[in-house]
């Protein structure tokens, strides 16, 4: 298999046709590309010219790079509200120029995001639950509206916490413009008319170009209307070489995890959306380095962190894309058009954006997902509000470690790492698992109790594992315990500890543990932990290659310790007898069913 056949299978045999149709989706791509990364630089704080320099290089490196062939990278809303927050507030603590600050964040996210990729983490993110995201982007959407107030009123505002900017803006209305209120509601307005129109009509770019020809017509800057000029002049120019600040690393490390696993997540989502309805195969471990390498081309070529972008990864799928060269082509248009046209940029009223970035955050609200959240589990809705309401008092890297921490309680919550199942005697004579509403009809020996375990025994299933234990040595009926490990994954000290300490409580009480199934490393492990000298070697059964072997002998060598018997344990020593010698079963207690 080439390299090309394994990296990239949609670049196989590419005709024509496909390169045509890549070139106009990257075009669709690119005409948003310009007026998000503009407005989107304004969320983060930073200057306008970093959005675009985020839409080039970046689109063009993780496109080469990810296993999806739609996934667009880019700055995006969420993103530039956390880097936004973050680097204001790194500043205004340890000093530094923004620019350089986050140049240096996105060297950080760029690097975690690969080695976690190179690691194969790609399914760490199915454990941040659904709702935690749904209440991050809807904290985040109501900050962006908020914090856009001062551009949509002309007045001064400051960033911080929801009440605080809410407070400072109210203060100053005093001194509202209504020029630029209108230019902000009429391009809002307008926009929301567009996309009911037909949401194949560009909005963004069409609202965009029209504020710049307001500002050439009317002089709108001239009548105290701000434009990007105001902040900072977009030149003509290539995407300049960046070197980030080697020196702030510690400080910045707290951000840069925040950061990267809002990036993963956001960029996560937007590709399984995406490989849903293309059928395509998606590596999450891909996806993270194509991420990564992204966002390390961002920290050298003038952006700041990039994710991965919903609204211009569906309009390359909906346009009909064919390969990641949509990507490249999307990149490279945009790198010529702020080449030629970079100047032009400057005519964008602020209000224009704002009134943009209002219908952006609407958008991100989204009402029926949130009333699923609410009503679906109580666990669900803690889960959503918490989260949200964290974006709203504490700053965004916080509020994304309070969603991570939410997300990990509500899995350990609701995980049982150990599958386990009592196994009783049928009337044929086997030995399968009790189920509920079966288990009179299934015979015992008095005294014996036999357990079948399934799942990883490490420190994480340890308390899982204590638990079974406890309760089988409260029980008084209980003489001999069996456990079956024969499909029990590992063994670390942790559960190693917890076996001996249940070996010698049982002891004291006049009841035995014994142990079957065992893989030659987990005996292993036993004896170097000191379990197997205390639960004694007379007591471990390890897996033998005959089919039931260790299990077989285990049951005999407890039938001797208790003295007892029973009809139904004499029909199954007798059906086992008539069995004679068989390979072993992945799945012996299923599998007697079939013989």
């Amino acid at each position: 298999m080439s390299l090309l056949s394994r990296f990239a299978p949609d670049l196989v045999g590419v005709t024509r046709k496909d390169l045509l149709a890549d070139l106009g989706a990257g075009s669709a791509a690119a005409f948003m590309a310009v007026p998000q990364g503009v407005a989107y630089a304004l969320i983060a704080g930073l200057p306008p010219k970093m959005g675009l320099y985020a839409g080039m290089l970046p689109v063009i490196v993780g496109s080469l790079f990810r296993s999806s062939r739609h996934v667009q990278a880019g700055p995006t809303n969420a993103v530039s509200l956390l880097v936004g927050g973050a680097v204001a507030t790194f500043v205004a603590v340890n000093g530094g120029h923004p620019v350089a600050i986050a140049a240096t964040l996105a060297l950080m996210v760029g690097a975690f995001q690969v080695a976690a990729g190179a690691l194969r983490l790609g399914t760490v993110v199915d454990y941040i639950s659904a709702p935690v995201v749904l209440g991050y982007i809807t904290g985040a959407a109501v900050l962006i509206g908020i914090g856009q107030l001062p551009n949509l009123s002309g007045t001064h505002g400051e960033r911080g916490h929801l009440l605080h900017s809410v407070s400072v803006w109210m203060q100053g209305l005093d001194d509202w413009d209504p020029l630029t209120l209108a230019v902000a509601l009429g391009t809002s307005a307008l926009l929301v008319i567009l996309n009911k129109v037909d949401k194949r009509i560009p909005g963004a770019i069409v609202v965009m170009a029209l504020g710049i020809a307001a500002d050439y017509a009317f002089d709108l800057r001239g009548r105290g209307v701000k434009t990007i000029a105001d902040l900072a002049r977009v030149p003509a120019s290539l995407p300049p070489l960046t070197l980030p600040l080697l020196t702030e690393l510690g400080a910045l490390l707290p951000l840069a995890v925040a950061a990267t696993v809002l990036s993963l997540v956001e960029s996560a989502a937007v590709g399984r959306s995406l490989a849903a309805k293309s059928r395509d195969h998606l590596d999450t471990n891909r996806e993270f380095i194509g991420q990564g390498v992204a966002n390390l081309a961002a920290a050298f070529t003038g952006g700041y962190v990039v994710s991965g972008s919903l609204g211009r990864s569906a309009i390359v799928y909906s346009s009909g894309g064919k390969t990641r060269l949509s990507g490249v082509f999307s990149g490279i248009i945009v790198l010529i058009l702020v080449w030629v046209a970079g100047p032009i940029v400057d005519h964008t009223p602020i209000a224009s954006l704002a009134g943009l970035l209002w219908v952006v955050a609407w958008n991100l609200i989204d009402v029926p997902r949130i009333k699923t959240a609410l009503k679906t589990s109580p666990g669900d809705a803690t889960a959503f509000v918490v989260t949200a309401l964290g974006c709203w008092t504490l700053s965004l890297d916080h509020a994304i470690y309070l969603g991570v921490a939410i997300s990990l309680i509500l899995f350990l919550r609701r995980a049982s790492l150990l599958t386990i199942s009592e196994l009783g005697i049928d009337k044929t004579g086997r030995l399968r698992e009790v189920e509920r509403d079966d288990s009179a009809q299934l015979g015992h020996v008095p005294g014996l109790r036999i357990l079948h375990v399934e799942g990883p025994l490490f420190f994480g299933s340890s308390g899982e594992l204590r638990a079974l234990l406890d309760t089988q040595i409260a029980d008084d009926s209980v003489q001999v315990l069996i456990l079956r490990l024969r499909r029990a994954r590992g063994l670390d000290v942790s559960t190693a500890t917890v076996l001996s300490d249940a070996a010698q409580r049982m002891k004291g009480l006049d009841q035995t543990l014994i142990l079957a199934g065992m893989n030659p490393l987990q005996s292993k492990r036993l004896e170097r932990s000191g379990a197997a000298a205390i639960i004694g070697a007379e007591q471990l059964f390890p897996h033998l290659p005959k089919w039931f072997g260790a299990m077989d002998a285990s049951i005999r060598h407890a039938l001797a310790i208790t003295g007892k018997s029973s009809p139904a344990m004499e029909d199954y020593l007798a059906w086992r007898a008539r069995q004679g010698p068989k390979e072993d079963l992945e799945n012996p207690t299923k599998s007697q069913e079939k013989s």
